[in-house]
């Protein structure tokens, strides 16, 4: 299984995820707050993530991240990144 790093409010916690749920589902799951103004639907920026390592075990961008803008690595909408393989990734805090 996946295992996936959340970096937040000075926290860090990692947790087992099947492989193709998303990053926003598995933060949500393991109780880390994570904003979704759209309910992860794509069609905002508020899950927007940075990516530490891993970005090749994420699916590729899709074209409601690059209708938002979110085109440039290591930003990622945590809502459309599908968890292949191992990740890092720090949560943006608003």
């Amino acid at each position: 299984m996946p295992k996936v790093t959340f970096h937040y409010s000075g926290q860090i916690k990692t947790v087992e995820a099947a492989e193709g749920q998303t990053v926003l589902q598995i933060a949500l799951d393991a109780g880390i707050p994570m904003e979704h103004a759209c309910g992860g639907n794509g069609f905002c920026t508020t899950c927007m993530c940075h990516v530490k390592e891993g970005m090749a075990n994420l699916s590729p961008r899709n074209d409601r991240e690059e209708n938002m803008g979110v085109t440039e690595d290591p930003d990622r909408l945590s809502c459309q990144s599908e968890v292949q393989g191992d990740v890092t990734v720090e949560v943006i805090e608003y």
